[in-house]
């Protein structure tokens, strides 16, 4: 079985990501790298992740013309990332187009082609945020709608809320693989994210993989964490 860890590098500069990531390497099965780091540190800390034999994720929620996200594609199947993120509101014209472009850069490129996954309602959304950009006022209903809408489009995998997990596993075909955040142990302080599974149960509800920040990057001892998760599994 594979390593399903995906492990956050939420910290500020290159040089603590890159102290993390050597640190608790042999623990995880991949690494994502989002808008703080990237926007710190540059296109240059995914080459420095990926020089050490890890796989990427990077989580930079395209959404855009479709033009645009199919060219941003492109760069970041450049860069030799294994996952990248789209908004699936970004309508099927585009998530078509993004993941044209992953197969065909890929193929141009001669290196496998990432997985490129749909978000579909963020975590810190709720039915109040829906109505007032005009949705449907209901997580579920429009998680469900968006996701469909992505594998209509030819996405092969998505990102979903834990709670979520079960019930697109009914919706979904079989193959389609689930990138679950929103984990935590049960050790951690509250925070902002409101739908949360321990690592055991989000994987025994149907996900394929667990991105876990702070119950890691936040532990006095992040490798231990880490390997304690994975036995937990």
């Amino acid at each position: 079985m594979q390593n399903p860890i995906i492990a956050a590098l939420d910290v500020p500069t290159a040089e603590q990501a890159l102290a993390l990531a050597q640190q608790i390497a042999p623990a995880v099965g991949a690494f994502k790298i989002g808008k703080e780091l990237f926007v710190a540190a540059g296109p240059d800390i995914v080459r420095r992740v990926r020089d050490t034999g890890a796989s990427v994720f990077l989580d930079l929620k395209f959404h855009d013309i479709p033009n645009t996200v199919a060219k941003a594609v492109a760069s970041a199947v450049r860069l030799n990332v294994q996952m990248l993120t789209i908004h699936t509101s970004g309508g099927s014209e585009m998530m078509r187009a993004a993941e044209q472009s992953a197969q065909q850069t890929a193929s141009q490129t001669g290196r496998n082609t990432p997985l490129v996954l749909g978000v579909t309602v963020l975590t810190s959304h709720d039915a109040n945020t829906l109505a007032e950009i005009g949705c449907e006022p209901n997580v579920g209903k429009q998680v469900e709608r968006l996701a469909q809408l992505a594998v209509h489009s030819g996405l092969r995998g998505l990102v979903c809320s834990p709670l979520e997990i079960a019930s697109l596993r009914q919706i979904l075909p079989p193959d389609i693989q689930l990138v679950t955040p929103g984990i935590r142990t049960g050790a951690e302080k509250s925070d902002d994210q409101k739908r949360t599974l321990t690592p055991r149960e989000a994987m025994q509800a149907g996900a394929s993989w667990l991105v876990i920040g702070r119950p890691i990057y936040a532990a006095e001892n992040p490798r231990a964490a880490a390997e304690k998760i994975l036995e937990s599994l």
